[in-house]
C-alpha cells in the first residue's frame, strides 16, 4: 500500500526537526517494554501483529519477531490474526487479541466479562506486560500518521517480511529472512 509522506522528511527518510530529547525518551520506553519478558514470544508477536494491522503499520506488518518463529508463530498461525475469533487458535491468544482490539478501540467499554477472561488466562504480570505491550507497539500510529511508516529502510525479503529481534538493551535490529 502507498501512503504519502506527511511531513519534511531528511534523507534517512526521518520527519525534520524532531525534538531530540523526545525521541530518545521514547526509544527508551520502547527497549523497556520490550526487555520484559513475563509472556511467551508467540504471545507478544500476536499482539504486536494485531497492534500493527489495527493501525495499519507498514512497517510492522513487514516484520516477523525471530524469537516467536523460533515458538511457533509460523505464516499459518499468523494468518489467524484477523479472523481470530473464529480461528483456532487458543483461548489464550484469543483473549490476548480481544484485549488488544478493546484496549486500542473502546477501552472505557472494556467489559467485565473480558476483564474476568483475561484473569483466567495471565497472571498479573503477564496483564501488565500485555498492556505496556499495547501501548508499545501503538505508538507506531505517530509513523502511520506521519506518514513515514514506509518500508524502504527495511531489508525485506522476496515475500516482503523481515525479521526482528531485540538485544539485552531492548534495542530492535532487523534482518532479512
Amino acid at each position: 500500500m502507498t501512503r504519502a509522506t506527511r511531513v519534511p522528511v531528511g534523507a534517512d527518510g526521518r520527519p525534520v526537526g524532531r525534538d531530540a530529547e523526545l525521541v530518545a525518551l521514547l526509544a527508551a520506553y520502547q527497549d523497556a517494554v520490550v526487555r520484559s519478558r513475563h509472556l511467551d514470544p508467540v504471545t507478544t508477536e500476536l499482539v504486536r501483529l494485531r497492534c500493527a494491522r489495527q493501525h495499519d503499520c507498514r512497517i510492522c506488518q513487514s516484520l516477523r519477531y525471530d524469537e516467536a518463529r523460533d515458538a511457533g508463530a509460523t505464516d499459518d498461525v499468523i494468518a489467524k490474526i484477523d479472523h481470530y475469533e473464529t480461528s483456532d487458535l487458543s483461548e489464550r491468544h484469543k483473549v490476548a487479541l480481544r484485549l488488544v482490539d478493546a484496549f486500542i478501540w473502546r477501552p472505557s467499554q472494556i467489559s467485565e466479562a473480558l476483564v474476568r477472561q483475561v484473569r483466567a488466562e495471565f497472571t498479573e504480570a503477564e496483564i501488565a506486560e500485555l498492556l505496556v505491550d499495547i501501548t508499545k507497539w501503538s505508538t507506531q500510529k505517530i509513523h502511520v500518521t506521519l506518514g513515514t511508516d514506509g518500508t524502504d529502510r527495511v531489508p525485506l525479503d522476496d515475500s516482503g517480511i523481515a525479521l526482528l529481534a531485540f538485544d539485552d538493551t531492548g534495542a530492535a535490529r532487523v534482518r532479512h529472512t
